[in-house]
């Protein structure tokens, strides 16, 4: 295995329509975004993580606990965006995006996505996902993929429609994406697709462009935190984590 270098970086912006000031908001005793920056650094494949944020008051509290972060523009779109103005000041090989609200990240994830990427070097794009079992939940988005798991669509409904017959279980995006230099530069040539527009969910553009994603399955109940339900659940199990119990004081 060839030693490539990867980056972590995590997007984070203030503003949330359900979850206003959501980064910031407290998970017994620690701003979210902080417990998604220690659990990153638990990663031991990447060299550096870094919170990509337009916030002074984000960037703020991740210096206060010894992170580090950038401040970046203010008019991207999304957070792969995002990572790519860090990637135009930091080199690396591949850059790993970890979505700020994944408050339950298992580190060990990130090594996952870091390690198939190294072992299939002619691979740019990876999306992380998980049986999913809720149904009608639009805050969670479901992938379909190929048998030789090329992801086909992903979406805020329930794919595929149980209308005529049941599945046994859906599966969700987790969001560690990940991409090697060369298809993040790809991407910022793009502009934002039709799909991309009406789902809100940045990979579609590179799906509407030709271009492959493949899916890597984990084993996770990790959720992203997009509503008060979904905090109220992250509050509740986080003090019994054990990767919390590490970096908790």
């Amino acid at each position: 295995m060839l030693n490539y270098r990867a980056i972590g970086v995590i997007p984070s912006r203030y503003s949330s329509s359900r979850l206003p000031g959501k980064p910031l908001i407290d998970i017994c005793g620690l701003p979210m975004i902080v417990h998604v920056l220690n659990r990153a650094k638990m990663a031991t494949s990447l060299e550096r993580v870094i919170v990509a944020t337009d916030d002074r008051r984000i960037y703020d509290i991740v210096c206060s606990y010894g992170g580090e972060a950038i401040m970046t523009d203010g008019g991207w779109d999304n957070g792969t965006e995002r990572m790519y103005e860090v990637s135009q000041q930091i080199k690396s090989d591949y850059y790993i995006l970890i979505n700020g609200d994944e408050a339950l990240l298992n580190p060990f994830h990130i090594d996952m996505s870091v390690a198939y990427l190294k072992e299939n070097p002619n691979i740019d794009s990876l999306l992380l996902y998980n049986k999913f079992y809720k149904r009608n939940s639009p805050s969670d988005f479901k992938v379909v993929l190929t048998r030789d798991r090329r992801v086909m669509y992903i979406s805020r409904n329930d794919i595929p429609s149980e209308s005529r017959n049941q599945v046994d279980c859906l599966y969700k995006a987790y969001h560690i994406m990940s991409f090697s230099k060369r298809r993040l530069e790809l991407y910022m040539t793009l502009d934002q697709s039709y799909y991309d527009r009406i789902e809100s969910h940045e990979l579609l553009r590179l799906l509407e462009n030709g271009y492959d994603i493949y899916g890597l399955e984990v084993e996770s109940s990790a959720i992203s935190v997009d509503t008060q339900e979904d905090l109220e659940y992250v509050r509740s199990v986080m003090l019994k984590n054990d990767f919390f119990k590490l970096y908790a004081k």
